[in-house]
């Protein structure tokens, strides 16, 4: 079993995202850029999946406009019984025009956390 303190962070988005995060100090990133020509949905599945493999990372950030595209490996990640869990950060790509709910959003993120709403 590894130690906690061992485990590395991860980041897949694109060459800004990666380049802030990596002075951050975060080591492994998966930089995906939408105009390179490759199909962004593989592009981003490759990523996640060769992170998913990876025991020496715990936690694996990606953008929450591009979760769709490994959505059904979230699932399939959750339901596995007998394998270490990632944590999965989606962190926010940019600034955003429209306004967000944030009661909303961090409602369905708990009850995706633990399986049940809270209520404060």
């Amino acid at each position: 079993m590894r130690i906690l303190q061992d485990l590395e962070i991860a980041i897949i988005g694109t060459d800004d995202q990666t380049s802030l995060m990596r002075l951050a100090g975060v080591g492994k990133y998966c930089r995906v850029e939408e105009d390179s020509g490759v199909d962004l949905r593989e592009k981003i599945r490759i990523g996640f999946e060769t992170f998913l493999q990876d025991r020496s990372v715990g936690i694996i950030m990606i953008p929450d406009d591009w979760t769709v595209h490994v959505a059904d490996m979230l699932v399939r990640m959750r339901q596995a019984r007998g394998v270490p869990k990632k944590a999965v950060i989606e962190y926010p790509p940019g600034l955003r025009t429209e306004p967000m709910d944030v009661k909303s959003f961090y409602k369905n993120y708990t009850k995706n956390l633990i399986g049940f709403n809270v209520e404060i």
